[in-house]
């Protein structure tokens, strides 16, 4: 995985709606893509209250160490990498019809030692009477880190979050996800390099990653316990040039 953005924003709204106070869950993944296969680990929060909600994911991808082996001459798997991203929205509204669905949100993100930002714009939430079918749409103004040498000619993201309960009537099937596309003036790897065309410029990053989840321990006695699959759809992201698709397979304990 990567990333991301408020892949379970939908989700832990349903789950609001529904009467709970918060969700907190831990997502697992296997990435069997091109170049990739390693475990990557995500932990999800949601949190609402009297002003508005707050959501946060901590990744962790693990692979293996260069360098370092066990006893057994094994190459250690160990915390290669990780990302985080923690978003406030504020409504202190909700009783106005007109603006009820609009939020002002504050987030921030960063990779571990690479680029840092900070995003403040609008929400907009969309659902169906029943909280089972929702959308938000949000446009966000979006700084970079200067000392990490990243800019942008249009410093604008655009991110779309969805879900889905109860996916052609089968309960317990859900399918949720989300897309950012943003302006960004990067240099992205090219696969096909020569050592002429290595490098290649680009000027904005989409990602899109769509889950589905069946709750399969509502089988048997743990309605806790999901498995499912993500795919990560992107284009110019993580320093990849061009449009990749990467599967992944997963499970999810929500607590």
């Amino acid at each position: 995985m990567s990333k991301k953005t408020v892949l379970a924003v939908a989700v832990a709204i349903l789950a609001f709606a529904q009467g709970a106070k918060a969700q907190t869950n831990l997502q697992t993944f296997y990435d069997f893509g091109q170049g990739r296969n390693h475990f990557t680990t995500t932990l999800e929060g949601f949190y609402a209250d009297n002003w508005g909600n707050t959501f946060f994911f901590i990744d962790y991808d693990y692979a293996k160490a260069k360098g370092v082996k066990d006893d057994g001459g094994d190459a250690v798997i160990a915390p290669s990498s990780s990302y985080m991203e923690i978003a406030r929205c504020l409504n202190f509204w909700g009783d106005v019809p007109v603006l009820k669905d609009f939020s002002l949100q504050v987030e921030y993100n960063g990779l571990v030692g690479v680029n840092q930002n900070f995003l403040f714009g609008i929400d907009y939430f969309l659902h169906s009477s029943d909280f089972r079918n929702t959308f938000n749409f949000k446009i966000l103004y979006k700084t970079f880190s200067k000392w990490a040498g990243a800019s942008s000619d249009l410093p604008v993201q655009f991110t779309f979050v969805w879900g889905m309960q109860d996916l052609f009537g089968v309960e317990g099937l859900r399918f949720s996800g989300f897309a950012d596309i943003w302006g960004e003036n990067n240099v992205a790897w090219a696969e096909e390099a020569t050592s002429e065309n290595f490098c290649k410029e680009t000027k904005f990053v989409f990602i899109s990653e769509p889950q589905i989840w069946y709750n399969v321990g509502k089988l048997f006695g743990c309605p806790n316990f999901h498995i499912g699959s993500e795919i990560e759809l992107s284009c110019h992201f993580a320093g990849s040039y061009g449009f990749k698709v990467r599967p992944c397979i997963g499970t999810k304990w929500v607590f």
